[in-house]
């Protein structure tokens, strides 16, 4: 009697198995096999090349995002040399997961747009020259050195030096440390102005309830300047986000004094509580340039003075030039001083 063969049973699901576990790149008959997107998705540094270039994007183009709520957009723009270290935390979960290509974009892509916004904040464009060196330093009204901060600043040999942060209380002592250098001062509220060269036309300006900015005209050897001096309300972050609105009010007040300004040659000395990168600073930077920005080296860097992590000291200017920009030596604040020497352009104001 004949042997009989049994032929094994091979079922659907057994056959779509055995292809899916034996067959390579390629399906059983030699054509691609597609992968199903939610899958792509899923491959290591997948989400990283993704959040890479959203990064990068926003990075170069950050001047045309929206205002976030909360004035988020503004707080990333004040922090923007910062935004540095986003470019290690990208990086690392794809080099964990030995996503080398991955890896890779999430270094080059964002260093590249971070250099392209901020490299050339970096180079030194000093150059040598100028006719005035202007000063600005917030000595902080709980100074407990005011005798101190006067020497270091002093040493600058500022031929205008403007002062933030004055109280009826210091004031006096800080105009008497500085009378045989500065013959002229004045000082309105909380801010003042010394100078080597005659001022006129000194007066307060209204764009906070109390007096934190004034204006007077220096008259330096190669022509009028007209000098502001100013400080801007404090800004917070909490659980509201970038409170920025007190010190938005008055810069806007602030930019309309110097609009109308009839003196050619501008210069915008103090603390503004905002870096010049914040686009809520546009009504000042629009017309006036930093001098930092135009002539220093590096991001100079103002506060707080033991650490700093953001400029909001500046030094603006319109109808002159700066030639250089840099931070001065700390003092007993917590600000450092800022200083330019800048060149009076011809004028016929």
């Amino acid at each position: 009697m004949a042997e009989t063969v049994e032929t094994p049973v091979v079922t659907m699901a057994e056959t779509a198995r055995t292809v899916c576990t034996t067959s390579g790149p390629e399906g059983p008959n030699g054509a691609p096999r597609a992968v199903p997107a939610s899958r792509r998705w899923r491959r290591p540094g997948a989400v990283t090349v993704l959040c890479s270039g959203l990064f990068s994007a926003a990075l170069a183009g950050h001047g045309l995002l929206p205002q976030l709520p909360g004035r988020l957009t503004s707080l990333a723009e004040t922090l923007l040399p910062w935004t540095a270290l986003a470019v290690p935390v990208l990086v690392a979960p794809a080099v964990l997961r030995r996503a080398w290509r991955a890896a890779a974009v999430a270094l080059v892509l964002p260093t590249a747009a971070w250099l392209g916004v901020l490299g050339g904040a970096l180079a030194d464009k000093s150059s040598p020259g100028g006719d005035l060196t202007v000063v600005s330093h917030n000595v902080n009204q709980a100074n407990p050195d005011p005798e101190g901060t006067v020497r270091s600043l002093l040493a600058a040999k500022a031929d205008v030096l403007a002062l933030e942060e004055l109280s009826p209380k210091t004031a006096p002592a800080y105009e008497r440390a500085l009378a045989d250098a500065y013959p002229y001062h004045s000082y309105q509220g909380t801010v003042g102005l010394w100078s080597v060269h005659p001022l006129r036309d000194a007066r307060g300006l209204t764009i906070m309830p109390w007096t934190r900015a004034m204006r007077a005209t220096v008259d330096a050897p190669g022509g009028r300047i007209a000098v502001y001096v100013a400080h801007l309300p404090s800004v917070r972050v909490g659980p509201a986000g970038f409170t920025t609105r007190t010190r938005d009010e008055a810069l806007g007040l602030l930019a309309a004094e110097v609009r109308a300004e009839p003196v050619r040659r501008v210069v915008l000395l103090g603390d503004l509580n905002g870096s010049t990168a914040d686009r809520a600073l546009r009504p000042l930077t629009d017309r006036l340039s930093s001098a930092q920005e135009t002539a220093g080296a590096g991001f100079g860097l103002t506060w707080p003075a033991r650490l700093p992590v953001v400029r909001i000291d500046q030094i603006l200017c319109d109808g002159v030039r700066a030639v250089s920009a840099w931070t001065l030596p700390a003092t007993a604040s917590d600000h450092l001083p800022v200083a330019a020497r800048i060149v009076l352009s011809p004028d016929g104001s």
